[in-house]
């Protein structure tokens, strides 16, 4: 088990610290879903993931919510980074703009996270999620509140 205390870690810190040492040992979407924290830096997060069978709609394509997950995990990642220690957030606002389908095999999906604007009580952010060939998959903003 971890023996590492994430309240003492600043966002910045902590979302280091998951880039390198990849923990398994802590249940999280990103461990279900196969996630890599590719960068990390302050203000900014890149994520990415290989598409699976698993991963598909009715029609057989990535199911949506992949990509909103993605975009969720980039945008509130990218925030956290600007947060002193002890400080969290959760998503108050999610927009998704879905702009064409990825394939469920093998496909790698990297999604990039900004923040906007990193306030007391509020923290705005923009994301998207572009295909192995470069192509914008999904496009989002959120609000987050600071917790």
């Amino acid at each position: 088990m971890t023996t590492t205390d994430p309240t003492t870690m600043t966002g910045l810190e902590l979302m280091r610290w998951v880039q390198t040492e990849r923990p398994t040992d802590i249940p999280s979407i990103g461990r279900l879903l196969g996630m890599r924290f590719d960068e990390v830096d302050h203000g900014r997060i890149v994520i990415s993931l290989d598409t699976r069978p698993d991963f598909a709609n009715p029609l057989g394509t990535v199911h949506g919510g992949i990509a909103a997950t993605l975009l969720d995990s980039v945008m509130g990642c990218a925030v956290h980074t600007t947060l002193p220690a002890g400080t969290g957030y959760t998503t108050l606002e999610l927009k998704v703009n879905y702009i064409r389908a990825a394939r469920t095999e093998g496909q790698t999906l990297t999604a990039e996270g900004t923040v906007i604007h990193a306030g007391r009580r509020t923290a705005t952010a923009e994301g998207k999620v572009l295909d192995d060939q470069g192509k914008l998959i999904a496009h989002a903003t959120t609000t987050c509140m600071i917790l």
